[in-house]
Parts: structure tokens; sequence; C-alpha cells
């Protein structure tokens, strides 16, 4: 029993003496590795990023061990502190998301600037033969050619200038 009893006590104490050992704080990295520590993770770690933290008596342990071990310059330099609960990771994502956005605009805009191009010319071109006095034809809503007359070419001739006026800029 005695044994028993010694056993016991030398279980309780191991318990006690190694509280300080589970002290750990757990985070990923920027690369996205988890990191197992007795130290606070790195300044510039997002919250989410901390996967466990030491409780209240373990975190007052582990700040008076990160107060007492020097930081080194070079690596505070290093790594520029970034707003708290910005994950590098969905940063490039965002910033990616909005890079193919403003080039799809572009090839949009593009689109839209080579068609005003061919609409001016085209429109230029029509002009010049209404002005020209020629003889123009249509198809009417029922299918049949009709030839325009003054009315009807200065209508287009109307048009056309607006189009013009719109398109050339």
């Amino acid at each position: 029993m005695p044994r028993l009893t010694l056993l016991l006590v030398l279980a309780l104490l191991s318990l006690l003496l190694g509280g300080n050992a589970f002290a750990q704080w757990k985070w990923r990295d920027k690369a996205g590795v988890v990191q197992y520590s007795d130290l606070p993770p790195p300044n510039g770690t997002a919250d989410k990023d901390v996967l466990q933290r030491p409780t209240t008596t373990q975190q007052r342990l582990a700040a008076a061990a990160a107060a007492a071990v020097p930081a080194s310059g070079a690596s505070a330099a290093a790594t520029p502190p970034q707003p708290k609960g910005v994950e590098p990771e969905l940063e490039a994502k965002r910033r990616k998301v909005e890079e193919d956005q403003t080039a799809k605009a572009k090839v949009e805009a593009d689109k839209a600037a080579a068609s005003r191009v061919e609409n001016c010319t085209r429109a230029k071109a029509y002009g010049r033969t209404l002005d020209e006095g020629m003889r123009i034809s249509r198809t009417n809503a029922k299918g049949e050619r009709e030839i325009l007359d003054d009315s009807g070419r200065a209508e287009e001739g109307k048009r056309v200038k607006a189009i013009i006026a719109s398109d050339c800029k």
C-alpha cells in the first residue's frame, strides 16, 4: 500500500510540475505549416491562424519568457506587420481576382473602342454615299425593295450624323 501511495503522489507531482510543459502555442505560419512553441507566435500572425493558446497562467509565464528572449532586429524588419485578420494567401487570391476583373474590363473596353471605330468608319462612308446623290435602295418590313427619295435621304443623313457624333470622338 505505501508503494501505491508513493506512486500516486509522484504521479500527481509530475502532473503539477509538468503544467508548464503544456504551455504550448500552436499556429499556422505564412507558408501554411503548423508551428508549436512555448513562446507566442511572431508579430503579424493573424488571430485566426493561432490554433491553440495556453491557459491564463501559462500565458503569463510564456509572455515573461518571450520578454526575456531578445528579438533580433533583422527578423522584425523582415516581416512587415500586417493588419489584424489579414491572411496572406487570401489577400493574394483577392488581388488575383481584382487583376482578372481589371483585365477583363480592359478587354471589354478595347472591344467597345474597336466597335466604335468600325461604326464611325462605316457611318462616314455611308454619309459620303448619301452626299454624292447616288441612288440608294433598302428593303422594307414587307421584304420589298424601295428607293430613297429626298425626304428619306434627309432622314438617313440625320441618322448617320448622329452615329458619327456618338462614335467618332
